[in-house]
């Protein structure tokens, strides 16, 4: 619009959109703010946590190691999150084809043998999955939440196929394996998936829970442990290996409690929850601070 022209006067007014004016000073202060919170985000969950305060989250993997072997062990009689067993079973397999008292040696490939073969190439699978944490950072907040929350999902996976399958819940003391079917497999590969994502997650921090996957290790170490009758006073090297077998034993306890009141669809789906509530815990355990 303009404005009419006289003799000492020549004045253009433009519309404020082709005046090229700043924004308003509260809508720039909206937008420094929208940065600054998304900074703030982005470097709270970047933030190394602290591996001594990382007590509760990593008890809750030792009980989830029980909690869903018990799942497996009732149905096939082998563990998903325990890989020495099966390892053995299938050198075993191999060792029959060298039996001399056979006419023809042993070509079968048994049903037990091809559940420890699943089992344990999705647990590797997990395991190179666990790797990813290397490029995000494996203490990172973030890592710790997203990597469990991965567990979460393969678990609700694990659930679904054991749901469709409709396969038994427990095996009969002198009978074999009655997970037999395509979805039966699924299931534990899904389970076995999520613990060797478990148990690389638990490696990175370095703790005195190990893997929390495994207990053999420590079993050893707490009996090789210097300080092991000492009462007096907190061990921290000798307390918190306790602490993994206990929350094991306990995993173990409940989850075969559960399944006999509810069977494996079920448990698993409350396995899955629990899953998830171990991810948002990553989310409250403090950083690490600088020394």
């Amino acid at each position: 619009m303009q404005r009419p022209t006289t003799a000492d006067t020549n004045i253009t007014l433009l519309p404020d959109e082709k005046a090229g004016l700043p924004p308003p000073v509260v809508q720039r202060k909206r937008f420094v703010d929208d940065a600054a919170t998304i900074v703030t985000v982005k470097s709270f969950l970047y933030e190394e946590i602290d591996e001594e305060r990382v007590l509760v989250p990593l008890s809750a993997y030792s009980f989830m190691t029980g909690f869903l072997n018990a799942v497996c062990f009732s149905a096939i009689f082998a563990w998903c999150a325990s890989q020495t067993g099966n390892t053995i079973q299938l050198s075993i397999a191999v060792g029959r084809l060298l039996d001399d008292d056979r006419a023809e040696p042993d070509f079968s490939f048994r049903l037990s043998d091809r559940l420890a073969v699943c089992s344990l190439v999705t647990f590797l699978i997990g395991g190179f999955i666990g790797r990813l944490g290397d490029k995000i950072g494996c203490n990172t907040r973030l890592w710790m939440t997203a990597g469990t929350f991965i567990q979460t999902i393969f678990t609700m996976a694990a659930a679904i196929a054991s749901w469709k399958s409709g396969a038994p819940t427990f095996a009969d003391a002198g009978g074999g394996p009655v997970w037999r079917t395509p979805l039966s497999f699924t299931c534990l590969g899904f389970m076995s998936a999520s613990m060797g994502l478990q148990g690389i997650m638990a490696k990175r921090l370095n703790t005195q829970f190990s893997t929390t996957v495994v207990l053999t290790t420590v079993w050893c170490e707490l009996i090789a442990e210097p300080k092991l009758f000492n009462f007096r006073r907190l061990v921290v090297e000798r307390d918190h290996k306790l602490m993994t077998i206990a929350a094991c034993c306990a995993g173990g306890l409940a989850g075969r409690a559960i399944l006999d009141e509810v069977g494996a669809p079920v448990t698993l789906g409350i396995a899955t929850g629990i899953r998830m509530l171990i991810s948002a815990g990553w989310l409250l355990v403090p950083k690490k601070l600088e020394k």
